[in-house]
């Protein structure tokens, strides 16, 4: 597996990753698709994170609203609450973990980050919220971009591209474009599986994420874990989907990922350090 390590500024010192980034899923809302990522209580939360980070995650990805298809984006005054609540929690305990937020809105990000995580993750690309590429300027973060053509309502599908690897690269060029004008300088990418896309576009865009990597120097993540492009193929449930979880997560590392996002990271991580073997 062809490797190139990436930086990224955490808190005012420089984060170097030699190998693949596990990035260890951690939702505190109760209607997440996967049972076995729903954490709501204060106790809760602290064990699945300190239990990520015993699996072996390099950052926790919080949070607080689904946005499984067909779910309700929380208004943002109370995504902020829970937010900050939980970075919080975290960070008294946590002190040196690093930190992302998954949220689409840019008080609740700027409300955790004030409240100590590092890293925003915002599945909507900016597209939700038209002041999020400014806070994330502002509070001078670390940000994942995300491709999505879904409408914030109810997560409605966005499908039928002329080529979804085309698609893809014009609106990364454009966002990027966007973001390092206001003077962004950390941005990962994130080409969106499971959001506006159906099964099939899902496994193209995975057969050709090189073709992504080829183009863009920033780093990509991959967040396949459990998701529909597993288990509807195969007849199981989102509880049966580890395996699978595997296979594609090694296909996106052989395609030039630098990032996964899971909710399982021993596995992860085993996958990374086995294939790293197969070229020593």
């Amino acid at each position: 597996m062809n490797f190139n390590p990436f930086t990224v500024t955490v808190r005012g010192r420089l984060v170097t990753f030699s190998r693949p980034a596990v990035m260890g899923i951690l939702n505190i809302t109760p209607d997440s698709f996967y049972d076995g990522s729903r954490h709501s209580t204060p106790e809760a939360i602290l064990s699945h994170a300190h239990w990520l980070l015993d699996e072996g995650a390099d950052i926790i990805d919080i949070g607080a609203a689904s946005s499984r298809p067909g779910a309700q984006l929380l208004p943002p005054d109370i995504e902020a609450e829970k937010l900050a609540n939980a970075v919080t929690l975290l960070r008294s305990t946590l002190p040196d973990a690093i930190l992302s937020v998954d949220t689409c809105y840019s008080l609740p990000a700027r409300r955790a980050i004030e409240a100590g995580a590092d890293i925003i993750n915002d599945i909507s690309g900016g597209q939700f919220d038209d002041k999020m590429f400014s806070t994330v300027a502002d509070l001078q973060v670390p940000y994942i971009l995300m491709h999505n053509r879904a409408l914030p309502s109810e997560m409605q599908q966005h499908t039928g591209y002329t080529d979804v690897i085309d698609d893809l690269t014009k609106y990364f060029s454009s966002h990027l474009d966007t973001l390092y004008r206001l003077g962004v300088k950390d941005v990962w990418l994130d080409p969106g599986f499971g959001f506006a896309k159906t099964v099939e576009e899902n496994h193209e865009l995975l057969h050709r994420l090189d073709e992504l990597t080829s183009l863009f120097p920033q780093p990509l993540l991959a967040a396949l874990s459990r998701k529909s492009m597993i288990y509807k193929p195969l007849g199981i449930s989102p509880d049966e989907a580890l395996p699978g979880t595997i296979a594609l997560d090694t296909v996106a590392l052989l395609k030039g990922s630098r990032i996964l996002r899971v909710h399982d990271p021993k596995p992860a991580l085993q996958t990374i350090e086995l294939l790293n073997q197969s070229d020593s």
